[in-house]
């Protein structure tokens, strides 16, 4: 090779670290903000002393120990619901406490210790809070509808819904560990906790044998995980003996809620009937907590999928920086974000609804800007139970065939030929 060859090529390999390096920088300006901001935005493993802190006060009116603590039958006894245990265990004004029990006259509340644990260590009014804790604002709605899914209409058999071809859900129980004040089935919870009769799940498994479409089947509620450990194996066993349904899935709050729940029994019982896939409803990094991740590796361990279906909150989670702390603290214990749902018009609810222009840039300061693991889908489910209606921004700008024209993720604006001709 001759010196001057040699020379070109250095200076070419130089030229290409040069440009390398500035592309580096550009990247590293783009998530300054972000690293800064981040600071600011605590995950649950970053508030134990103020977790700690709240468990000891509770544990401490109910004179209990660790031991029941640990006890999910225990948690759910003592589900705080009454503004007198509330105002014990905290400093709240008595118009607090009085609009509180206001609320609870139109629409029952109920918190796991550990969970009013949470919301205390996240502060009064904060963004685990408000997920359980009645608001005053939920009286104000004169707008939301008690069932905007159109639930009641798309129920073939007792305990099913059913909108979309090959798959459905089966309604187990409206009882959950913590009413969460944005729930859209809250027309279901009522004054009593109640798990659907067996006649209706010997129903509902009869019109799955007779539909062979079926291959996936959504276990719901309420909770599902607040079933007995017996149930559970018994309706698992009952949808493993249809040959034709491939997959079981398990709607449950309990790892974000009463992690407790999550017991060696109950995932022996989860580890006999393959596949299942869990998806929970994290919405702010606060609930990513050391319990929960205990939780989700018991879940794991039986072999269990997670993933997570976000609900798009205000003054929860509608932040892009927010949404990307909870997803990356979700990977870090091994659950995929899976959905953002856009919150359902439900009655009561109109003060956590955030506007689509707000989803959508949550969704561009996402794609790109971290892991595509931590970019879940946003979605809008059409109204009247017609199904989820996926959101994103728009990053096909024109389309002539084999010539497209992209907008990435930096939104550079860039023509590319799919046939790889160049113009």
């Amino acid at each position: 090779m001759s010196v001057n060859l040699r020379h070109e090529e250095l200076q070419l390999e130089q030229e290409k670290r040069r440009v390398a390096l500035r592309r580096a920088r550009e990247l590293k300006a783009r998530i300054d903000g972000y690293l800064k901001e981040k600071q600011n935005i605590p995950n649950g493993f970053e508030i134990q002393e103020e977790y700690c802190q709240a468990k000891a006060a509770i544990l401490n009116y109910f004179q209990a120990g660790e031991e029941q603590w640990k006890d999910w039958h225990w948690q759910m006894t003592n589900r705080i619901r009454d503004v007198k245990v509330l105002g014990s265990l905290l400093k709240l004004t008595s118009e607090e406490l009085e609009d509180i029990d206001k609320v609870g006259r139109h629409y029952r509340w109920a918190v796991s210790p550990y969970y009013l644990a949470l919301a205390i260590a996240g502060g009064v009014k904060g963004p685990v809070w408000v997920q359980a804790i009645p608001s005053i604002e939920e009286t104000k709605d004169r707008y939301g509808a008690e069932d905007p899914m159109g639930e009641e209409f798309t129920s073939p058999a007792p305990a099913i819904t059913r909108r979309y071809p090959d798959r459905l859900i089966i309604n187990v129980t409206n009882q959950c560990a913590m009413y969460c004040r944005h729930c859209q089935r809250r027309r279901n919870i009522g004054e009593i906790d109640v798990h659907k009769p067996r006649k209706a799940l010997e129903s509902a498994i009869k019109y799955i044998k007779e539909n062979t479409e079926i291959r996936d089947v959504l276990i719901t509620g309420g909770d599902a995980l607040l079933l007995s450990d017996k149930q559970i194996d018994w309706l698992l066993t009952e949808l493993d003996n249809i040959p034709h349904v491939e997959i079981k899935r398990i709607g449950t709050r309990t790892p974000v809620t009463m992690p407790q729940r999550i017991t060696p029994e109950l995932c022996a019982v989860l580890e006999k009937h393959p596949p299942i896939y869990i998806n929970s409803q994290f919405n702010s990094p606060l609930e990513v907590t050391p319990e929960a991740k205990e939780a989700c590796d018991r879940l794991i361990k039986a072999g269990v999928v997670l993933g997570n279906q976000a609900v798009l909150l205000k003054n929860v989670n509608n932040n892009a920086n927010v949404m990307k702390k909870l997803n990356q603290s979700l990977l870090k214990i091994r659950v995929r974000p899976y959905y953002i749902f856009h919150a359902k018009a439900v009655k009561g609810t109109r003060h956590f609804i955030t506007g689509i222009d707000e989803g959508i840039e949550i969704m561009e300061q996402l794609r790109g800007h971290t892991s595509g693991l931590a970019v879940p889908t946003y979605i809008i489910n059409a109204p009247n139970g017609y199904g989820k209606t996926p959101i994103l921004p728009q990053y096909l700008v024109e389309n002539k065939g084999e010539q497209i024209t992209l907008r990435t993720w930096e939104k550079r604006i860039i023509p590319y030929n799919l046939g790889g001709k160049s113009h």
